[in-house]
């Protein structure tokens, strides 16, 4: 798979039990084995998803944040030997603060931690209350399970030999803002941007979450994977979905079913190399980089085997023709406004009062031929002004002939019919 410049990814949702930091683990180091045996290279998992998020003013127990600690240790142990670059959440205690961040783990080892950077604190969510933001942040590197590890929201984890295999990391709310993370890092080469997120639903809430992830993927030309805490999170009066979403360059390529009672995990392969392709091709993506100049990122060398070797992704035969009746029917009619109007201009310009145009019977010419009597049409000029040639000769079949002359007759333009037989005979 790799060969082709594709990578599996996968986003989990599990079943969560609020700040049972056991149990919790046990279902992400379940989804973790699951995720292996699919031979996926990611893994998502939500916003807090050690503790739950809606933990409350247990936040600030130092029962519930140890335990927190020893649950990321379990999950480092357990990724050893699965090549498997797994995200999840938990909040840290450093410098007299508590900061709630995903934390990249690889096959035993703790890559780096991301705080989130903006804390919602307006209707129903009182972040500030528990957490400090990245901004808060004193150290570039801080002593975690007995190891100095990077944290900050500009970190970059390169692999060390896909090029192109470079993750960003943000937390539900920095893709909120006006000038998200992930817009830097994706400046900065992030193709895969990861959102762990505990977003709650309202009514219409997901559609608007899924138009903004769609169009910041689209914007930053990267895959976006999106997770968000789903059943048991909470007993109050604010419900989570669990939605997980995956896409790419602004094409949703796989979601999950949402409020359902057990863990969810999908799956989805991305075309790092089509990412590349049209990064290079969108000369704006690169210029906007001097926008950013002074947001350099640190970049952590990561290595695993990538794996997976089938496609479960589905390509559209004929991307170019909407399989949907409708969709299709919408796309003609824009088809033929492009040309009509492009048509009108050029009339308009030239200044000829009539329209010549070959008319065989078959497909091209049928279009151009409508295109000609719509674009009269819209000009307010008579049709007869459209002059139709049919030039019939040795190779013409009757179908194709009478096909021709009734289409012009239908349409009401003027028809003239040049024979080529003689000509041929002649030459």
């Amino acid at each position: 798979m790799k060969t082709y410049g594709f990578i599996k990814v996968a986003c989990a949702s599990p079943k969560t039990m609020v700040s049972d930091c056991n149990y919790n683990t046990e279902q992400i180091m379940e989804q973790m084995s699951i995720a292996k045996d699919e031979k996926s290279a990611v893994l998502l998992f939500p916003e807090l998803s050690i503790t739950g998020y809606t933990c409350g003013d247990l936040f600030f127990q130092n029962t519930l944040l140890s335990s927190a600690l020893e649950s990321l240790e379990k999950i480092k142990v357990h990724s050893q030997y699965m090549d498997l670059l797994t995200v999840v959440g938990l909040p840290i205690q450093l410098n007299n603060a508590i900061y709630n961040v995903l934390a990249v783990v690889l096959n035993g080892q703790l890559l780096g931690l991301i705080p989130k950077t903006y804390l919602p604190n307006y209707n129903e969510f009182y972040e500030q209350r528990w957490f400090k933001s990245s901004f808060n942040l004193l150290d570039e590197d801080v002593n975690i399970l007995g190891e100095w590890v990077p944290i900050g929201n500009n970190i970059l984890f390169s692999h060390t030999s896909i090029t192109n295999l470079k993750i960003g990391v943000e937390v539900c709310e920095d893709l909120w803002s006006p000038i998200p993370p992930s817009t830097a890092l994706s400046l900065n080469g992030a193709t895969l941007i990861l959102n762990g997120s505990a977003s709650n639903d309202l009514i219409g809430k997901h559609q608007y979450r899924e138009q903004i992830i769609s169009t910041q993927s689209a914007k930053t030309i990267s895959a976006y994977l999106y997770a968000s805490c789903g059943y048991g999170e909470s007993s109050t009066d604010v419900v989570f979905s669990g939605q997980c979403l995956i896409y790419e360059n602004g094409h949703l390529l796989k979601e999950n079913k949402r409020f359902e009672l057990e863990s969810s995990i999908i799956y989805s392969e991305i075309d790092l190399d089509r990412l590349t392709h049209d990064r290079y091709k969108m000369t704006t993506f690169s210029d906007t980089g001097r926008a950013i100049a002074d947001q350099t990122c640190r970049e952590i060398i990561f290595d695993m085997t990538i794996k997976n070797d089938t496609l479960t992704r589905s390509f559209d035969p004929f991307p170019f023709v909407p399989s949907d009746k409708s969709d299709r029917n919408i796309r003609c009619e824009e088809i033929f406004a492009i040309q009509r109007n492009a048509l009108a201009k050029r009339l308009e310009h030239i200044g000829t009062p009539k329209a010549i145009i070959g008319v065989s019977g078959g497909l091209d010419s049928t279009l151009a031929l409508l295109v000609a009597v719509k674009t009269f049409d819209i000009l307010n000029r008579d049709r007869k002004e459209i002059i139709g040639v049919t030039m019939p000769g040795f190779g013409t079949t009757d179908r194709t002939y009478l096909n021709a002359i009734k289409l012009m007759q239908l349409l009401g333009i003027t028809i003239k019919a040049i024979d080529i037989s003689p000509a041929c005979i002649l030459h």
